[in-house]
């Protein structure tokens, strides 16, 4: 037992993550849902392994969650000349002192300023190394070199990238198919968990998104809009749960949508 498997552990359920992200109001402001934070971090609380927060966010709770928190170290605005530029906004010791279970940090590749956030990631992993604390990189192929982020071959190198330089865990984006998604998990020697991306149309369009994925042999999810926006914010980590844990199809699954307990 070391410290990064103790809390490895802690956001996990069977090796296995779903995780709810909810650092969107530093990027896009309050969206729906994240007004009455507290309130949504319940109501997922009974069936996602972890939430991910920013630092004010968690200072602020008046109750401790009964999941893992994770805390994100990494900002940018859509109010930028360069959003996709993140920088870092918290630190690891900060995490630390705040009892956190994880960190999570967040750049993208094919960019102008790439150079800087490859140097951000080198050194966060140092020092979540010598803490002993669990490191989730998002790692998305964002950019003016980027023609298509949904490529295979970019994925298998965005997630190898991210093992090699000392994540612990790399979320990044869906293929669309699992076939191809296989490839991209099979180059990265840690766990690959994929990003619930922009609101769907539909749940079953959202749905069927996480099948293809849970499929193709992914070690777990990290959703936010997807969830936190829903009109059953509980209801949608249930169902997304029974396809992730339970295998269920997508018609099973969104029983529990439209006939919430």
């Amino acid at each position: 037992m070391n410290g990064k498997i103790a809390r490895l552990r802690r956001i996990s359920r069977n090796n296995k993550y779903l995780i709810i992200p909810m650092d969107h109001g530093v990027t896009v402001g309050p969206l729906p849902g994240l007004i009455d934070i507290e309130k949504t971090i319940a109501q997922v609380s009974e069936s996602a392994t972890a939430v991910l927060l920013h630092k004010g966010v968690i200072r602020a709770l008046k109750a401790i969650p009964d999941i893992g928190i994770i805390m994100h170290l990494s900002g940018s605005t859509v109010l930028s000349t360069e959003p996709n530029w993140k920088v870092q906004v918290g630190s690891v010791e900060e995490a630390i002192r705040l009892g956190v279970d994880a960190i999570s940090i967040h750049i993208n590749l094919g960019n102008a300023r790439e150079s800087y956030m490859l140097q951000h990631i080198g050194e966060i992993s140092e020092k979540c190394d010598l803490w002993q604390i669990p490191l989730i990189s998002m790692i998305y192929p964002r950019g003016e070199n980027i023609k298509d982020p949904y490529s295979p071959e970019i994925l298998a190198h965005v997630v190898r990238l991210g093992a090699e330089l000392g994540s612990d865990i790399i979320k990044t984006y869906y293929t669309g198919d699992p076939n191809t998604f296989e490839k991209v998990i099979e180059a990265s020697f840690k766990p690959v968990i994929v990003a619930g991306g922009p609101k769907t149309e539909t749940e079953q369009e959202f749905l069927e998104m996480i099948k293809g994925a849970t499929d193709a042999g992914v070690s777990g999810v990290a959703i936010g809009r997807n969830v936190f926006s829903s009109n059953n914010p509980a209801a949608m980590v249930k169902a997304i749960s029974s396809i992730l844990y339970d295998n269920f199809s997508v018609k099973e699954a969104l029983e529990f949508i439209k006939n919430p307990s």
